[in-house]
């Protein structure tokens, strides 16, 4: 079974993608847009990876407080999980993604990418965050 993880921003998305064993993510892209409430092209880009992947779950990054408040943004990432439910008919897990985007950041420092084009790779590399630590959270659970 394929999973595809994402980060959902006011910008972009970022998309990862499981291998077929569910073991590991790797990067597939990152969908950008104009404006925030323009997601016509999006969702249709996401279908699309859907097919090509022959995906069957969705992992949505969840952008809690540290304090584990719901912010705005945590909102606006459950609104956009109803969206894809009803929209792909998948099921879409919510998948805390608190410092993704610092442990991006600074995998992309250590890699010694230039500071332009971090932003690049970002969104990217914080869906392939998300979705591994859901896969490794589904390898360590027992079976029952």
């Amino acid at each position: 079974m394929r999973i595809l993880g994402l980060d959902y921003g006011s910008k972009t998305v970022g998309v990862a993608v499981s291998d077929p064993l569910g073991i590991t993510a790797q990067g597939v892209e990152i969908i950008r847009r104009k404006s925030e409430n323009k997601l016509r092209q999006t969702l249709a880009r996401i279908d699309e990876l859907i097919e090509q992947y022959q995906v069957e779950l969705l992992v949505l990054g969840f952008p809690k407080h540290m304090n584990n408040d719901i912010g705005d943004r945590a909102v606006k990432s459950l609104e956009f999980q109803e969206i894809l439910k009803k929209r792909t008919g998948l099921d879409v897990v919510m998948w805390d993604e608190r410092l993704t985007t610092v442990e991006a950041n600074r995998t992309l420092i250590e890699a010694e990418v230039r500071r332009e084009n971090r932003k690049l790779y970002v969104d990217q590399l914080a869906a392939v965050f998300i979705l591994q630590g859901y896969l490794d959270y589904l390898s360590n659970q027992k079976p029952e």
